[in-house]
């Protein structure tokens, strides 16, 4: 199945034009408003820092299709193995499409994509895809993993309160002190976790900078950095937010 976006045709002027930089950024944020439109089944952000162990868990064993695809073991996928995964899964894109998809998740410009990148490029494809015509169809072929990216785009959605395709820093404080009531640190804890997802500084989150947070928060790239801003389970530092037993 090929993109939404371009089966779409032209991509209409919203007045996020400018933020979104690219024509991928432009789909994205387009599929996320379509999404939107359906709503989240999400009902505080308590019950998203729940599901980051199942998540964490589903997530790591990606590990294997990533492994597979890094032909020569270097550690990071190049433009040509990515091609050959697409192919591989049965993804119908363009080469243009593929490209976009690299370039937007090469976010060191190694011109290699690391591990944590390739989960947030296949969560992008998930995402951009259209949704199949029977339940018993999946829209990548990897259908244990699509669940767990469809929570990942419910969770954004319960953020994106306006249903505008970003989550601004008003609406992730709401998000976080909307169920912690009389908890003064609830605030303190939202700016947090926004400045850790708005990684251009521009105000606005988009999904795919909830996405590489998401992964840094439970822990999925912090083998990569000298200094990491969680441990391997990172989400226990959520436990504030959803209450000090909703980890255990």
């Amino acid at each position: 199945m090929p993109f939404v976006g371009i089966m779409g045709g032209v991509i209409g002027k919203s007045e996020y034009s400018e933020l979104a930089e690219t024509k991928l950024d432009q789909m994205i944020v387009q599929a996320m408003i379509r999404r939107a439109s359906e709503g989240s089944n999400m009902r505080s952000f308590d019950s998203i820092v729940l599901k980051f162990p199942k998540i964490d868990e589903s997530l790591r064993k990606v590990k294997s299709i990533f492994e597979q695809f890094d032909e020569d073991d270097s550690g990071a996928i190049d433009p040509e193995e990515l091609n050959h995964c697409f192919q591989k899964l049965q993804i119908s894109s363009t080469e243009e499409e593929i490209s976009d998809l690299f370039e937007a998740c090469d976010m060191d410009e190694s011109r290699g994509i690391k591990f944590n990148e390739f989960i947030v490029l296949l969560c992008l494809v998930f995402l951009l895809k259209e949704p199949p015509t029977s339940r018993s169809e999946s829209r990548m072929g990897l259908a244990h993993l699509e669940a767990t990216f469809e929570t990942l785009v419910d969770a954004f959605v319960f953020l994106d309160k306006n249903k505008d395709g970003y989550v601004s820093k008003n609406e992730m404080i709401q998000a976080i002190t909307e169920t912690s009531v009389g908890d003064r640190s609830s605030g303190r804890i939202a700016m947090k976790r926004f400045e850790e997802m708005d990684w251009d500084r521009n105000g606005m989150v988009s999904f795919k900078e909830f996405l590489f947070a998401f992964t840094r928060w439970i822990g999925i790239d912090a083998e990569d950095e000298d200094e990491s801003t969680f441990s391997p389970h990172g989400y226990q530092g959520f436990g504030k937010i959803a209450g000090s037993s909703a980890l255990q």
